[in-house]
């Protein structure tokens, strides 16, 4: 018998956000404009003042050209005055947890420390729990240009 999903609340959480970050990304998903893909995605983060911000997936008819739920998040977040992720959930529905694409983890990357939380979860719950190089291993970034 398979295990469970965890819930959100199931263990000690990365950040304090987390469960209003889940709210958050579960929300925001419903709202994907996806016709294309039917694949709905919703991200929160939460920025270094603890500020909220939210983003879903936007797809056009010029597929694949659209935009990620964590480019929305992440601009919602400059357009709010935030510099600093400080943890992300990104949140969709399938087999195994989804997590950023490559370039949203690069995007991630532009705003986050290499601990900085990325917790994957589904509408029932955390799914899984990384850490930006965890994702991201040997990273290019802002000081490589220094």
């Amino acid at each position: 018998m398979p295990s469970p999903v965890p819930q959100a609340s199931d263990s000690a959480p990365d950040h304090p956000a987390v469960e209003a970050l889940f709210e958050a990304a579960r929300a925001v998903r419903e709202r994907a404009h996806a016709p294309y893909s039917r694949f709905r995605v919703g991200a929160a983060l939460v920025d270094e003042a603890g500020r909220i911000h939210a983003g879903c997936n936007v797809e056009n008819a010029a597929y694949p050209v659209g935009s990620c739920a964590e480019a929305g998040a992440i601009s919602a977040m400059i357009a709010g005055g935030g510099t600093c992720i400080a943890a992300i959930v990104v949140l969709g529905e399938g087999p195994t947890a989804v997590t950023p694409c490559g370039a949203c983890r690069q995007r991630i990357r532009e705003f986050a420390a290499p601990d900085t939380p990325v917790l994957a979860a589904d509408p029932m719950g955390l799914r899984a729990r990384f850490t930006l190089d965890e994702l991201l291993p040997a990273s290019f970034g802002p000081e490589n240009l220094a």
